[in-house]
């Protein structure tokens, strides 16, 4: 006798189908144990929302408290140090300000290395020295568990749409268990190396980054006082080859686009300080490789004006504005 079938399907098919998705389903929700997120700033703010729109539970912790409540309303389990969170968590991102706060948040008195266990993938997507990031790696080692770096280019924009950049290094058998985590958060997950290669990609990036918005500043400012209208000048400038990041996406004229810093008095975005920090990460690296970087050093000294003239806080296209009120540099 023919087996007997269910809407052309063999008998028993669905109950086999059934085991396979339950199978399938417990793999999915077995790797989406809870991930640890240190520094929920501007840009640790919309990446770690973006791991909690992807179903990981997310353990948060912020230097400052109040940077936290949104998360507890969202789910999030809040707690009161980093090494709260590696007791709690075996995946951890941090996304911190400067290279001392890398220090503090890892091997701090109350930092992740305090309760850190065996096995854990610890990835860093601060911008820091590459020094630093392996000064940190050889600590996270010798505690048996893994370091990558992973420095992040995109801004806010891009990280609250989840199509951020990474630029990792570290052992290179451990990039699939860090990407399953940033592609969470990021449309690009690249692999550049050893520890270290993030930091350094990052770092070059941003000083052309730094040295293009301020052509693009000088650019706009000069075709302005010669009568252009600037929103034609900028049209111009974005068909011709003198196009770039700066001018079409992230134009630092106010009125020329919406959604930007620039439209929005400078606040928000990649704060001019945090700049002045990058391209000082640069010229060390510079120095160390006596690497010459004529115009990474002066856009490093602009920014470094920008921020002792009251600019500190306001976005980097703020340089612009700077220029605008300078007769002379």
């Amino acid at each position: 006798m023919a087996a007997a079938v269910v809407r052309g399907r063999p008998a028993g098919w669905w109950r086999w189908h059934r085991r396979v998705a339950a199978m399938v389903c417990s793999r999915a929700m077995a790797s989406k144990t809870p991930v640890g997120f240190i520094g929920l700033g501007n840009m640790g703010n919309p990446m770690a929302k973006n791991l909690l729109k992807h179903g990981y539970p997310v353990i948060a912790y912020d230097v400052f408290p109040e940077a936290c409540k949104e998360f507890q309303d969202l789910g999030a389990q809040v707690t009161d140090s980093p090494a709260d969170v590696a007791e709690r968590a075996d995946r951890i991102i941090t996304m911190l300000p400067s290279s001392p706060n890398a220090k503090e948040v890892y091997t701090g008195a109350n930092g992740i290395l305090k309760k850190v266990k065996k096995g854990s993938l610890l990835i860093d997507s601060s911008t820091i020295d590459p020094a630093v990031s392996k000064e940190l790696a050889k600590a996270v080692e010798k505690m048996g568990a893994v370091f990558m770096d992973a420095p992040v280019s995109g801004g806010v924009g891009a990280a609250r749409a989840g199509n951020l950049t990474f630029m990792v290094g570290g052992v290179e058998q451990e990039f699939d268990a860090a990407k399953e985590l940033l592609t969470c958060m990021g449309s690009n997950v690249v692999y550049c190396g050893a520890v270290g290669t993030g930091q350094a990609a990052k770092i070059c990036n941003n000083m052309l980054l730094a040295i293009s918005m301020i052509g693009t500043a000088e650019a706009m400012n000069l075709g302005i006082r010669l009568g252009l209208d600037p929103k034609l000048l900028a049209k111009i400038l974005n068909m011709s080859s003198g196009r770039c990041w700066s001018s079409d996406t992230y134009n630092p004229v106010p009125g020329v686009m919406e959604g930007v810093p620039s439209a929005n008095n400078y606040q928000g975005g990649f704060g001019t300080t945090l700049m002045a920090k990058d391209l000082g990460l640069a010229q060390i690296s510079a120095t160390n490789t006596m690497t010459p970087v004529p115009l990474g050093s002066q856009a490093h000294q602009i920014y470094r004006m920008m921020c002792a003239k009251g600019y500190a806080l306001k976005d980097f296209s703020a340089v612009f504005q700077f220029l605008r009120e300078e007769e002379t540099l």
